[in-house]
């Protein structure tokens, strides 16, 4: 059991044995840079190069993109040097009170970044059961899923541009939509404001423009994951989605939370995901599924209440296209990737109704209302509430974890109304 000399809470998201990166600032010092997190703490990267107990020269930078174009071998030497480094019987950074006193820093004195510059940002549809659910909703049991479902990982280009950091607020979008039978749109607030509960991955090295990335290689390109909440305006995406699929219901906002966990700290965790049956194509072939037993939770808390309520209970294992089918898809046409490239699992809901990962399945589109503590119900989210995505691996004595990612809705804003 590994023990670090900077304490770790026994719960703790981030003991030894994960230190996930991220971008921070300081009110002193308001250059981002690089960082890992140790319990509490977070350890400037960019002083510990500076003092020459790291081989990298890509940390002092506001995001963590030239590390990620680095590869796999130094991803994982880099990872291992540091929890050399903050070993508890390691003195070279335990001892080194000068540095330790400028970068070693209490987690709630930094300010947290977008963890990368993010180039181009994917939405996968890769969750069998959310697909089904949706499918059953607005098509019936007999075409819950599309023809093309089973065959390949479904997916849209979303917009780099508004995602945002855990903790940036969400103001509610304004757009077109079409109530019941009504011949004609309405332009005004979205009334269905749901969240989606997801994970993401960062590419690393990316590809040639014409080159795919091979199913069996996709790992090396993988650099780790965050968790993300792709926001959606549902009465707005109905009306439009047809026939090019989502646009203004979709590119309002996309929630990441800070720290990117990577595969090394996941390895622990990985299993087989769910039977593909048909079984996919050669090119998607994949022999080990590269799913993790991650748990994840949704959590919502509304002005009025004190403390938030758990209301979904998820598991990542639960995905049906795994992650290297994913990169393996959206590369077999030639399409270049990029280090730093975010692509998103799209909403993760496990069989149980407890498990689903957005209010649209939860209230079962507003038809079943979920109760809160505080008496009150939703069908979508409210002006006030906050939404908080968490997970993590459950190892012996330890997790492995994301944090969160947290986003509260604002009013629609003055100028659209």
């Amino acid at each position: 059991m590994m023990r670090s000399f900077v304490e770790v809470a026994a719960e703790s998201h981030f003991p030894l044995q994960n230190l996930p990166y991220g971008v921070f600032s300081t009110a002193d010092e308001q250059r981002a840079r690089c960082a890992v997190r140790i319990g509490d703490f977070v350890l400037d990267l960019a002083a510990v190069e500076e003092a020459g107990l790291l081989a990298t020269r890509c940390f002092n930078q506001p995001a963590l993109n030239a590390f990620m174009a680095a590869g796999r071998e130094v991803w994982t030497a880099t990872r291992q040097r540091l929890q050399w480094l903050l070993d508890a019987e390691t003195p070279d950074l335990r001892d080194y009170s000068a540095l330790l006193a400028r970068a070693l820093l209490p987690v709630d004195t930094v300010t947290m970044h977008l963890p990368a510059q993010v180039g181009d940002y994917t939405d996968f549809y890769s969750s069998r059961h959310h697909a089904e659910n949706v499918g059953r909703m607005f098509r019936g049991a007999a075409n819950a899923l599309p023809p093309n479902w089973l065959h390949l990982p479904l997916a849209y280009h979303g917009r780099a541009s508004s995602l945002v950091v855990s903790g940036t607020p969400v103001r509610r979008p304004c757009g077109q939509t079409r109530l019941g039978n009504a011949k004609a749109p309405l332009f005004g607030p979205s009334r269905a404001l749901d969240f989606e509960l997801e994970l993401g991955f960062f590419v690393g090295p990316g590809n040639e423009l014409g080159e795919p990335i091979p199913v069996s290689q996709a790992y090396r390109h993988i650099f780790g994951f965050a968790l993300i909440n792709d926001w959606s305006a549902r009465d707005i995406q109905r009306w439009e989605y047809q026939p090019l699929g989502p646009f203004l219901g979709k590119n309002f906002a996309t929630t990441v939370s800070p720290w990117v966990v990577t595969l090394d700290a996941l390895e622990p965790f990985l299993c087989d995901g769910p039977a593909q049956d048909p079984p996919p194509l050669p090119y998607l072939s994949s022999k080990n599924h590269w799913t993790y037993d991650i748990h994840l939770e949704a959590q919502i808390q509304s002005a009025a209440m004190g403390v938030p309520a758990t209301i979904s209970r998820s598991s990542f294992r639960h995905l049906y296209w795994n992650v290297c089918q994913q990169l393996a898809h959206h590369t077999v046409n030639g399409c270049n990737m990029r280090p730093g490239d975010l692509l998103a699992s799209g909403t993760i809901s496990g069989p149980a109704p407890d498990s689903y990962g957005s209010l649209l399945e939860l209230a079962w589109n507003g038809t079943q209302p979920l109760d809160l503590p505080d008496g009150t119900q939703r069908t979508f989210l409210e002006d006030g509430d906050t939404v908080i995505l968490t997970g993590w691996c459950q190892g012996d004595s330890y997790r492995v974890g994301f944090g969160e990612a947290r986003g509260t809705v604002l009013p629609t804003s003055d100028v659209n109304r």
